[in-house]
């Protein structure tokens, strides 16, 4: 029998994977990890930040890098053909090999590529076993290395992708709780807009290449007018008051 095991492997640091992480990608036949297309389909040649983290636990010879559309969002139908492609390589590792562990960063359920693969897995390899290793998230590591507070008593707690739009996130920041952006470094000045018109700047915080050698930690008030890199992450927390305990 066939397994095919999404394991997050947290935002970039390397000791963020968590021990069944580890074990996971130890004990599978082989790894895979995604690589971002080149403009002519192809492997782009440049090592990803989930590459980049499996290679601290498991020998190079065990890793295969496979082609995923990853920045491609105009042309659906060349984001499928490269999808369809990618399942097809998949299984053929799981009918060769058994067991592949797929190295996604952050969660495998959280806005993850797994999610696209084990849909087009399922349908090539009808009795494959899917699981997922759960992993740390991008604003779980910000809220630890910035001290920004997620969530306290009752306060919901909004996740927005600002690839749906600088609008999606305003709506998220009129609301009463903390709200986390993702993915939205390409439209840092609209973002910068919507924190200040909502009255949510202060307190806020972004981060980018979190746990790396070029990470950055910045309150959202200096937003740069310009793009940011694309994996940056915002915590707008709740507004808060009435001392400790206030929102039980």
């Amino acid at each position: 029998m066939s397994r095919l095991i999404g394991v997050g492997v947290g935002p970039g640091d390397p000791e963020l994977v968590t021990v069944k992480g580890v074990r996971a990608l130890q004990e599978a036949d082989v790894v895979v990890v995604p690589v971002m297309a080149a403009s002519d389909g192809k492997d782009g040649g440049e090592p990803g930040r989930a590459e980049a983290t499996v290679l601290h636990y498991v020998d190079a010879d065990k890793v295969v890098r496979v082609v995923f559309a990853l920045n491609e969002r105009s042309d659906r139908a060349r984001r499928e053909a490269a999808w369809d492609a990618a399942g097809e390589s998949v299984a053929a590792l799981l009918r060769d090999r058994g067991t592949v562990a797929f190295a996604t960063i952050g969660d495998p359920n959280v806005y993850s590529t797994f999610t696209y693969l084990a849909e087009t897995i399922g349908g090539l390899v009808p009795d494959v076993v899917v699981e997922t290793v759960p992993g740390i998230t991008a604003m779980q590591d910000l809220a630890a290395r910035s001290g920004a507070v997620l969530t306290e008593g009752t306060e919901p707690l909004t996740l927005v992708p600002v690839t749906a739009g600088a609008a999606v996130l305003k709506d998220a920041l009129e609301g009463p709780g903390t709200v986390v952006a993702y993915k939205f470094g390409r439209l840092a000045a609209e973002v910068a807009t919507a924190l200040r018109e909502t009255g949510r700047t202060e307190g806020a915080v972004w981060g980018s290449a979190l746990g790396l050698p070029e990470e950055s930690i910045r309150p959202a008030a200096d937003l740069a007018e310009g793009p940011l890199p694309y994996l940056s992450t915002l915590i707008a927390p709740a507004p808060r008051g009435g001392g400790r305990g206030g929102k039980l």
